[in-house]
């Protein structure tokens, strides 16, 4: 019962997106289950791949924002200079961002943000640059 609720929330969740979500030329779709992100190009699915999100005791948030701002060689002000390459702003301190620990993909691994292998992070990247921040939005589900 318990499940069959938590499929019906986030079914609902996704269809009052829908109107946000469409707006959009890039559409980054995380979900925090399968530690996958989606991205949808003008309607059109291009890239599927593995993504790290929050560890135990950490959050990253769900909902669908617009891209903030972009910083492709950013450095972490609150772990360490940790490095942020590729990173796309979208919720406060929340990105989306490469990383140097490619083997935790797939898993949850991260402080909140978003982690993709730097290749995937640059193709990203350079999608919202070229389509602009107002059409690039980031969807976290579980």
């Amino acid at each position: 019962m318990r499940k069959l609720l938590s499929v019906a929330v986030a079914a609902l969740g996704i269809v009052l997106l829908q109107p946000a979500v469409a707006s959009a030329s890039v559409v980054a779709k995380v979900s925090l289950s399968t530690q996958t992100m989606t991205v949808v190009h003008d309607g059109v699915v291009k890239y599927h791949w593995k993504v790290s999100t929050a560890r135990r005791g950490k959050v990253t948030p769900t909902g669908a924002w617009h891209a903030k701002w972009l910083s492709k060689n950013h450095r972490s002000s609150r772990y360490n200079n940790a490095p942020m390459p590729y990173a796309i702003f979208f919720n406060g301190h929340y990105a989306v961002h490469g990383t140097d620990q490619v083997g935790r993909l797939g898993r949850r691994a991260s402080s909140g943000c978003i982690r993709l292998h730097p290749k995937n992070a640059a193709v990203l990247f350079d999608l919202a640059q070229r389509e602009g921040l107002k059409n690039t939005r980031i969807v976290v589900s579980q």
